[in-house]
């Protein structure tokens, strides 16, 4: 699973008995794999600047979650042709985020742990604030670029009667510069291929005999040219819609046609030369952002673990990575039981969900005897 559990309580002997406890008995019914998970011996402070960056951490870690997510479905946007690859692009520090998480160092030369921790706090929220910055910078540039070529993939895609023609249509298909001629463009059902060809000279007086030609065809029907003299225009269209064939208002001018096949060359190179800046800055972005996160996930584990065991700091921190999502129920039972003693009635509220915890500001569901955060890998869900 790419779920975790990291969890903490006190480091005393009682506890780390419950510790072991809580090993032995996951391990032998296979519920979990746990590993120590170290966090470094921060400046507690004053326990009032506590609460405050324990409400702080909980915004900042929401943020995080959600900035690597959208990093990570910008992945897949932008590797559209490659989807199967997307997983070995979302790495931290160059390896999987599962073995970051479960070999988790703090980062000292990053996040110096001898600052204070608001400090900490602070540079965290300015890097990943910086990131997300840059990301709607980014990709707002590269979408808009991919929207251009997608509209104009769509036009060349449409029915023959709203469909672009600048990939279709050759300037030795049409009668150029002519005071007396022009060359219409008339779109014929597949049914009706016959009777255009015996009829389309006489619809109108003054059409040019054998001028018809075949341009292009689609499910439906198919694109005809046809040359006539300009001043039976209006007749010819009038007796070609009574004939259920329908004139194509297109008249064919060198310079269009021409800015619009640059235009599509122009977006294709430039939509080229983004993809592969653009992915590298999001996998090393990406890495960034993700290690923010767990690092905020370390500083949350510390700062409620003081608030709820106290100083001097004693705690013993471990992350738990569930081994498929039937267990889960019972891994929460083992260590309810095991640590129930740190909190008898957080305890009895979960066997009792309408025991109410003086005090207690979150849901019954979200608070157990030991401090609780949850991890969640599953970034593309």
């Amino acid at each position: 699973m790419s779920e975790f559990w990291l969890i903490s309580a006190p480091g005393d002997k009682e506890n780390l008995k419950a510790m072991e406890k809580m090993n032995t008995v996951t391990s032998k019914s296979n519920l979990s794999n746990n590993t120590k998970f170290a966090i470094p011996d921060f400046k507690v402070g004053t326990l009032d600047s506590l609460v405050g960056l324990s409400d702080e951490l909980g915004k900042l870690d929401t943020f995080a979650e959600s900035l690597i997510k959208r990093m990570a479905q910008s992945v897949v946007e932008v590797m559209e042709d490659a989807k199967g690859k997307v997983q070995e692009n979302l790495l931290a520090n160059g390896v999987d985020l599962t073995s970051f998480v479960t070999h988790f160092e703090w980062d000292m030369a990053k996040y110096p742990a001898k600052q204070p921790l608001v400090s900490v706090v602070d540079t965290l929220a300015k890097q990943l604030a910086q990131i997300e910055t840059d990301l709607k910078s980014r990709t707002a540039t590269y979408n808009a670029l991919k929207t251009n070529l997608e509209n104009l993939e769509k036009k060349s895609r449409e029915t023959l009667f709203t469909r672009t023609l600048s990939d279709i249509v050759n300037k030795e298909d049409f009668v150029l510069g002519s005071e007396y001629l022009i060359t219409l463009l008339v779109i014929v059902p597949k049914p009706s291929y016959i009777q255009w060809q015996k009829t389309y000279e006489s619809l109108s007086d003054m059409v040019v005999p054998r001028s018809t030609k075949l341009i292009t065809e689609d499910k439906e029907g198919g694109l005809f040219t046809v040359t006539l003299f300009r001043k039976v225009i209006d007749d010819f269209k009038t007796k070609a819609k009574e004939n259920k064939f329908t004139v194509r208002e297109f008249y064919y001018d060198e310079k269009e046609i021409k800015r619009e096949r640059e235009e599509m060359t122009r977006l294709l190179s430039d939509k080229k030369q983004q993809y592969g800046p653009l992915l590298r800055w999001l996998k090393v972005n990406f890495s960034e952002a993700f290690i923010a996160w767990i690092h905020i996930k370390a500083l949350r584990v510390f700062v409620e673990s003081v608030l709820r065991y106290g100083l001097p700091v004693n705690f013993q921190a471990v992350l738990l990575q569930p081994h498929k999502k039937s267990s889960t129920k019972r891994l929460r039972e083992v260590l309810n039981s095991v640590f129930k003693h740190l909190d008898e009635v957080a305890a009895a509220s979960l066997l009792d969900a309408s025991v109410e915890i003086p005090g207690l500001q979150l849901s019954n569901q979200d608070y157990f005897p030991y401090v609780y955060f949850h991890i969640d890998l599953s970034l593309l869900d």
